[in-house]
């Protein structure tokens, strides 16, 4: 699943699209998001979505349950080193999130999002699910599961002789 998504579903335009439509200034926001040498801008959370930071290695195992949940989670981001993901959430989810070693961006955050475009480099933040233009996000009680069963997997695999 990482690195999959739906790139192809209403292309990147409609990713580009959804994405700016959350900055104060969408045109600013794209004019500089396609000129910027590091393919990246700062976007507010809370408006179009909150996002939920995990540890990567929960994240991934987390991942790949909610890839067998659903036939396309929300858009996921992955830190330079794999340290922490972020999983796009319906806003206000921010809000209400309690987990430990977990961090949530809502209202009066914001992020650094790297260009929605196969093969372009972006610093050390990337797509693992790509946006597909459309506003999926993933359900927050469908992650909470999915973190749920990572969490109990991670335990199993730590008590292993």
């Amino acid at each position: 699943m990482t690195g999959s998504g739906a790139w192809g579903a209403s292309g990147g335009k409609g990713a580009v699209e959804w994405l700016v439509s959350a900055a104060p200034d969408p045109v600013a926001c794209r004019w500089e998001w396609e000129r910027s040498p590091a393919g990246v801008v700062l976007l507010p959370a809370g408006r179009r979505w909150d996002v939920l930071i995990v540890p990567g290695e929960l994240g991934y195992p987390a991942l790949d349950v909610l890839s067998r949940l659903v036939d396309h989670p929300g858009p996921v981001l992955a830190d330079f080193g794999d340290a922490r993901m972020g999983f796009f959430v319906p806003p206000g989810t921010a809000a209400r999130w309690v987990g430990t070693g977990m961090r949530a961006a809502g209202r009066g955050t914001w992020l650094v999002v790297p260009y929605p475009c196969p093969g372009r480099a972006a610093g050390g933040t990337r797509w693992l699910v790509w946006p597909d233009g459309a506003g999926t996000l993933t359900d927050p009680a469908l992650l909470e599961l999915a973190l749920h069963e990572a969490a109990g997997w991670l335990a199993r695999q730590r008590h292993r002789p």
